[in-house]
């Protein structure tokens, strides 16, 4: 991965409203100058794998996002594989339901990839996290389906809140499964040029 020297003038776009990882890049001391969320199209290709299927998307965010020469664009994407199936954001309660009995007393994988961007460069990386769910009762999962917690989350769950309780073990990177790897974000940036050092006072 070749980098780009530093340049203190640029500027970071966050190409995600994801409230999560604006949160992660701040525990870091990086705050992006702007956020602008690209819309795209998420639906899963006939036979896709889920690590070629976040590749693809990060891909696409990133070729979304419009930027100025002076800016470095920032996206991410995660989801939950168990085995081939990718488990995105449930679209009510009862598919949230369904996801949480799938993964009840299993292992799955949580793959988030990044993309950086700068001018017509880009930077890529997929981090893979396997996570272990304990075995559900069904007042557990009427509990955390009381919660609200799992909207908007892939796999129909969020290890940073209340569904934690669930989650007795990991193999990779925390902040990967909450959606942003850190380590690889900061590669990442670095590499575009990103002076990360030049917020964190």
């Amino acid at each position: 991965m070749t980098a780009m020297p530093a340049d203190a003038g640029l500027r970071l776009i966050l190409g995600s409203g994801s409230p999560r990882r604006l949160e992660l890049l701040r525990q870091i001391g990086v705050t992006p100058h702007a956020v602008r969320p690209p819309d795209v199209n998420e639906d899963v290709a006939k036979g896709e794998q889920p690590r070629d299927y976040v590749r693809r998307i990060v891909a696409d965010k990133v070729a979304a996002v419009v930027a100025d020469t002076d800016e470095v664009v920032l996206c991410a994407d995660t989801t939950v594989a168990l085995g081939r199936r990718i488990m995105g954001k449930p679209a009510d309660a009862d598919e949230a339901r369904a996801f949480l009995s799938l993964l009840s007393g299993r292992r799955h994988r949580v793959i988030t990839g990044v993309g950086v961007k700068r001018g017509d460069r880009v930077w890529a990386k997929e981090v893979t996290t396997t996570v272990s769910m304990k075995r559900l009762t069904d007042s557990e999962v009427d509990w955390y389906l009381a919660t609200g917690d799992w909207q908007g989350k892939a796999g129909a769950y969020a290890i940073q809140g209340p569904a934690g309780v669930f989650i007795p073990w990991i193999n990779g990177s925390f902040t990967g499964v909450v959606g942003l790897p850190l380590t690889e974000t900061a590669g990442l940036l670095q590499a575009a040029g990103y002076p990360m050092l030049k917020e964190a006072r």
